[in-house]
């Protein structure tokens, strides 16, 4: 079985802030990771990244806030777009 993508999405919203989502479906669990998911979550603003959720290969699944790294338990891709988008909606509730 080759990688399947199984959702991609980018959205500008209107203060120029991006929303992007990528999740792939793998044959194989990637370094790092026990399930067969590759997906890279982002919220930026003028080119930062303020908010990432992926599973790099050797980090395994982690996210990242405000500059910050701290590891990230993966349970379902549905659960993994609520909690980045409950993220991304705190952030943009502060700012």
């Amino acid at each position: 079985m080759k990688a399947v993508l199984l959702y991609r999405s980018k959205a500008v919203l209107s203060d120029g802030a991006i929303v992007e989502m990528v999740i792939w479906q793998v044959p194989e669990p990637k370094l790092g990771s026990a399930h067969l998911y590759k997906y890279r979550l982002f919220y930026g603003e003028a080119g930062v990244r303020i908010i990432g959720f992926d599973n790099e290969v050797g980090k395994g699944d982690h996210c990242h806030m405000n500059g910050k790294q701290k590891s990230y338990f993966f349970t379902d891709i549905d659960k993994l777009v609520d909690d980045f988008m409950t993220a991304v909606r705190e952030w943009r509730a502060k700012t």
